[in-house]
């Protein structure tokens, strides 16, 4: 009579690392990529095919950010001509009650600014400036010059001033720095805070 066969009822279990072929796992995930992209990924087993594999992620990223900048960019210009105001308008109208006067010579400061040319830019501003000091001086201020003058205005009865006084530092940037160069945006800006003083006083 054969002995009994005896049977270990507790189960072998391995608690060890699983094998992993990851040979084989890279090799099936390079092949898979080849299918997908073989123009990008057809020559990566070189030094040059993995090069533009690099590559071009990379130049999708940076294109994704150079659009990103020129969207901002246009916000930024946006926000800069609301700011600046850069649209040039009439200070002056036919149902103003304003000088008549003022409102021709303001008419040449507006044809000046239109112009193409750099030396009607300032011109324009200087046209400006000598309105702005018939001004002060209609209104009972006194002085050698209008920064005299803009000293004297109290900042409650002028609520443009500091437009006053920034138009009028350009002024005298053009008329005392020989070679002095002002863009047409500069320009615009300028001549639209002296049109900001004279529809305080004398546009409806």
């Amino acid at each position: 009579m054969p002995p009994p066969v005896i049977v270990d009822p507790t189960p072998v279990i391995s608690v060890g690392p699983p094998s992993v072929d990851f040979l084989s796992f890279f090799e099936t995930i390079y092949h898979r990529l080849v299918d997908w992209y073989p123009a990008i990924f057809g020559g990566a087993k070189t030094t040059l095919g993995i090069f533009i594999g690099i590559s071009f992620p990379l130049a999708l990223f940076f294109l994704i950010g150079i659009i990103y900048c020129i969207e901002q960019l246009k916000h930024i210009r946006k926000k800069e001509e609301l700011m600046y105001d850069t649209k040039t308008e009439p200070a002056y109208q036919e149902t103003s009650s304003g000088d008549p006067a003022l409102a021709h010579r303001w008419e040449n400061v507006i044809q000046h600014i239109e112009s193409p040319n750099q030396n009607d830019w300032k011109q324009s501003i200087l046209e400006a400036d000598i309105i702005l000091d018939d001004i002060l001086t209609a209104m009972g201020y006194r002085g050698e010059s209008i920064g005299e003058k803009l000293k004297r205005v109290e900042p409650g009865d002028f609520h443009s001033l500091d437009d006053a006084w920034e138009a009028h530092k350009v002024r005298n940037q053009i008329a005392h720095e020989p070679g002095f160069s002002i863009t047409q945006h500069d320009a615009l800006a300028t001549v639209n805070r002296y049109r900001k003083v004279f529809e305080e006083f004398y546009y409806i």
